[in-house]
């Protein structure tokens, strides 16, 4: 296989991926639920550490949430015969690692844990760009974390919260056009 078959063999299963997979739209549906449960804890009477430890609870709710949203929209999660899709659960989890930063946060400045919650959860929109073929996850990469660091070091973390939330729902709804796009471009191309 010559260099040019290989970039349209891989430029093949980022389309493939993409439509597949619905550009991953499941799981920002699913953070619209998370940051909506860390805005409501960020609101409540409680001490910081006890805010923040029940906002790290809500991030265990990815799996699970995007798992009924992919049911509810008849998305295929796991699709084997694409091997870049062991390279986007790559991504996923690359996510976990840098967690560890927002729980080391919470032991020495609890009241920037959720800006540095935000900020981990943009900088790995980052490689989704490239693999779901997406000006949705470049923009919001960036929009996420620089948006998080600007707002967390002026505002409370409920402030923080709020805007991921509103963001959320913007992303969700630009990478479902994103996606119409791409299905009416496969239908014209079939």
């Amino acid at each position: 296989m010559n260099e040019y078959d290989m970039q349209e063999a891989i430029q093949s299963m980022r389309q493939d991926s993409a439509a597949k997979n619905k550009r991953g739209i499941a799981f920002i549906g699913a953070s619209i639920v998370i940051w909506l449960g860390i805005l409501i804890i960020q609101r409540m009477e409680l001490p910081v550490n006890t805010r923040n430890l029940y906002s790290f609870f809500m991030t265990s709710l990815l799996m699970p949430l995007a798992a009924m949203i992919t049911r509810i929209l008849g998305i295929r999660m796991q699709n084997v015969k694409n091997p870049l899709n062991r390279l986007g659960f790559l991504f996923t989890v690359n996510q976990m690692i840098y967690i560890m930063i927002a729980g080391w946060v919470y032991s020495v400045m609890p009241e920037r844990m959720i800006m540095v919650l935000a900020m981990v959860f943009g900088g790995h929109l980052l490689p989704f760009a490239w693999l779901y073929i997406s000006k949705a996850y470049a923009v919001s990469a960036i929009v996420v974390s620089l948006g998080a660091l600007i707002i967390g070091c002026c505002f409370p973390s409920w402030v923080v919260a709020a805007g991921m939330l509103i963001y959320e729902g913007f992303f969700t709804l630009w990478l479902f056009l994103e996606n119409r796009r791409l299905e009416s471009r496969m239908c014209r191309a079939e």
